[in-house]
C-alpha cells in the first residue's frame, strides 16, 4: 500500500463538510500546520474539531474559526484565541471543554478499541451532566465515551514511507494518541525518508496507524507565548 502523497491538499481529500476530524497539538506545538492551511482553501464547512485547543486568532485551528468552516469545538484549553471567544458568546460556536486527562485517555481509548471508560475527573460538576455515574471503591466516577472520528491528523518531526512517525520532544504531546484514534489517519512530517531508515526502537507511532503521510512544504513553528529572561 502507498501511502505517500504529494501535498497537504492531496492528503485531506474525503474530508467533508459536516465531519469531525481529530488534530494533534498542545497551544501552537506540534499542530498540523499545513493540512490547516490547505483546509481554509476549501469550502469544508460544519466541522467539529476536537483539539487539545483552537489555535490563535491568526495561526492554526484560529483559521478555520476566522472562515467560519468549524461548528464546534471539542477542547480543554481553549484561552488565547479572541475570535474563538467571541463565536461562543455569540452562540455562533458550540463548544464542549473537557479535562485535560480526559481528553487524552478518551483518544487513547479510540485507538485501543475501548468504547467507554471511568473518571472521577468531573464528578459533581457541569462535565457530569447527563452522564452515567457509579461507585468503585467507596468513590464516584463518570463514564466517558470513546471518540468517533473518521480523520487524525498529526504532525511528526520524522516518517517514512510506511507510515512510521517519530514526534520530537514536547510536538509529541496528543499527537500519538490521535494518530492511532482516527480511522484514516494523516501525517504531515518535517523529514520523510525510507522505509527502513528509521531506527526501530525509536519509533513513536507504528505505520500500520497511519494511512496518508506527506513532507509538509513549510512549517512557522510559532510561540504561543514567549517568556524571555534577562542574563
Amino acid at each position: 500500500m502507498n501511502k505517500v502523497v504529494n501535498s497537504a491538499e492531496e492528503a485531506i481529500k474525503g474530508i467533508e463538510s459536516g465531519m469531525t476530524l481529530m488534530l494533534g497539538g498542545f497551544g501552537l506545538c506540534g499542530i498540523p500546520e499545513n493540512c490547516i492551511e490547505a483546509l481554509t482553501k476549501t469550502d469544508i464547512s460544519g466541522l467539529t474539531c476536537i483539539s487539545n485547543n483552537a489555535g490563535v486568532d491568526d495561526f492554526g485551528l484560529g483559521l478555520l474559526l476566522q472562515k467560519k468552516q468549524i461548528k464546534k469545538m471539542i477542547s480543554s484549553y481553549v484561552g488565547e484565541n479572541k475570535e474563538f471567544e467571541r463565536q461562543m458568546l455569540s452562540g455562533e460556536l458550540d463548544v464542549e471543554l473537557i479535562p485535560q486527562g480526559t481528553l487524552a485517555e478518551r483518544c487513547r481509548a479510540t485507538g485501543a478499541g475501548i468504547p467507554a471508560f471511568f473518571t472521577p475527573a468531573g464528578y459533581g460538576t457541569e462535565v457530569a451532566e447527563g452522564k452515567e455515574t457509579r461507585e468503585f471503591n467507596g468513590k464516584m466516577y463518570v463514564m466517558e465515551h470513546a471518540f468517533d472520528a473518521p480523520f487524525a491528523i498529526v504532525k511528526a518531526w520524522k516518517g517514512d514511507t510506511e507510515g512510521n512517525l517519530i514526534f520530537k520532544a514536547t510536538a509529541r504531546n496528543f499527537n500519538p494518541l490521535m494518530a492511532m484514534a482516527g480511522k484514516i489517519t494523516i501525517a504531515e512530517v518535517e523529514e520523510l525518508v525510507p522505509a527502513g531508515e528509521l531506527d526501530p526502537n525509536a519509533i513513536h507511532t507504528p505505520g500500520i496507524f497511519v494511512q496518508r503521510i506527506f513532507q509538509g512544504e513549510k512549517f512557522e513553528k510559532r510561540i504561543e507565548q514567549r517568556t524571555t529572561r534577562q542574563a
